[in-house]
């Protein structure tokens, strides 16, 4: 039998000399992801750094293949690198036995147990938030919901050790960082050698990041005191090659991974959320309804987080048609096979969820807010079409935490407030590190008083 090789892999149009595609990334880098889907096949070729080659991977089947029979073989790639930048060696960004150990302990601090007694101080602070609210003032979503996931990290991570002060400058810094490690991913690496004002303020604003954590850890290991937060269990816990606790560089990290993937990600999904049941009255009237039926007057506890079918069917929908993530990499470290493919050592992968997501081969009707789509029977998808939280051994730690901070979130606001936007307003994502409303204003509007 003669083997009919694979065609060559097609090179995405527009690459300069010095600076790849970086042109078209950064005019509007999720139109240009999302165009590669439409104009090229399951595998295209584009240079994020001059000298190298990044193969989009947009076959569902090559997607599962690389996550998760390849993963443990594959490097972390490109985006980690910059997030490596921020984060040092944690177990977002390190690859091999060296991310097993990593995930190994952490994995007790989002065991069910610890998340329930998570759920508790979650809806204590979403409560707080929403009665600093009034009525008619124009809330700016994206800026509340990161404010209110901070919230909710530090008092399960710190325990609510940061003051305010420390609270609101860790803010600011985290979203100058986030901000520069998503244009970091689109622009050559030597651009980060120029003495510019953005590279300047990347730096200064990481070093503080860190060293507002590093305080938080050192205050916690004079005192001596197990509050029994996320913080407490890494100060427990000991390195397995070495048997030592773990440094203090080592928890930082970390913590730091925390920060990040709970708060972006997290406030972002809210927003998204928030934004389509103000657009979708209907939607919204099957939420509160089925949250009267299953709760009643009573909070929500983390026995409900799974009680609530429709709710869950809202999340998976935002994560389907806003997902945050445009781009994921993998890295070959030896002559690697793609399906009918073989990649030279060297080869950075990626995916991009958002774009991935939206594929009407997949996802009829894709920008259609539909939570029903996630019905039972309604729709058959090859493995690695819907990818929320990534697979394999890389698949996301907290995503159990995650959705629980979700629905316990959603829960308690949807039944305090509705949130309502002006009339045609229509919210436009950018993408930067994570892909989030560009801006996103509502107004607060009181409940109407229940009938009887």
């Amino acid at each position: 039998m003669t083997l009919v090789a694979p065609p060559p892999i097609p090179r995405a149009a527009g690459s300069l000399p010095l600076l790849g595609h970086a042109i078209q990334l950064w005019r509007d880098n999720l139109s240009f992801i999302a165009n590669l889907r439409e104009q090229y096949g399951p595998l295209v070729e584009i240079t994020l750094q001059p000298g190298t080659r990044t193969v989009v991977v947009q076959d569902p089947e090559l997607i599962r293949t690389m996550l998760t029979d390849l993963g443990p073989s594959l490097d972390k790639g490109r985006f980690f690198e910059k997030m490596g930048q921020l984060l040092g060696d944690s177990v977002v960004t390190v690859a091999g036995q060296e991310h097993v150990r990593k995930r190994r302990q952490l994995q007790p601090a989002f065991g069910r147990s610890e998340i329930a007694r998570y759920v508790d101080i979650m809806r204590r602070e979403v409560t707080a938030a929403v009665d600093s609210w009034t009525p008619g003032q124009q809330l700016d979503v994206r800026e509340a919901m990161v404010e209110l996931s901070l919230d909710m990290l530090t008092q399960t991570v710190f325990s609510g050790s940061l003051d305010s002060g420390a609270f609101a400058q860790l803010r600011r810094n985290l979203a100058v960082v986030m901000d520069s490690v998503g244009v970091r991913i689109m622009l050559p690496d030597w651009v980060e050698r120029l003495p510019l004002p953005a590279n300047r303020r990347f730096t200064a604003a990481r070093d503080a990041v860190r060293a507002t954590i590093g305080s938080a850890i050192t205050a916690l290991q004079e005192s001596g005191h197990d509050t029994g937060d996320m913080l407490s269990l890494l100060l427990r816990a000991t390195d397995e090659t070495t048997g030592h606790p773990l440094t203090e560089q080592q928890i930082c990290s970390e913590i730091l991974t925390l920060a990040l993937a709970g708060t972006e990600n997290t406030a972002s999904v809210m927003s998204w959320v928030l934004y389509e049941l103000a657009r979708h009255p209907l939607i919204e009237t099957r939420v509160l309804a089925e949250l009267g039926e299953v709760l009643d007057d009573r909070p929500v506890t983390v026995n409900d987080v799974t009680q609530l079918p429709y709710l869950n069917r809202v999340i998976d929908e935002a994560l389907r048609l806003h997902h945050t993530g445009w781009i994921v990499t993998r890295r070959t470290i030896t002559e690697t096979r793609l399906g009918a493919w073989t990649l030279p050592a060297g080869t950075d992968l990626a995916y991009c969820q958002h774009s991935l997501h939206r594929d009407p081969k997949y996802f009829p009707d894709p920008l259609t807010f539909d939570p029903d789509r996630w019905l039972d029977g309604r729709q058959t998808l090859p493995p690695g079409a819907f990818v929320p939280f990534g697979a394999g051994k890389h698949k996301c730690l907290g995503d159990r935490f995650a959705t629980t901070e979700l629905v316990t979130a959603l829960a308690t606001i949807l039944r305090r407030v509705r949130l309502r936007l002006a009339p045609d307003q229509t919210v436009r994502p950018i993408a930067r590190a994570t892909v989030r409303p560009r801006t996103l204003v509502m107004t607060v509007e009181e409940l109407p008083a229940p009938t009887r």
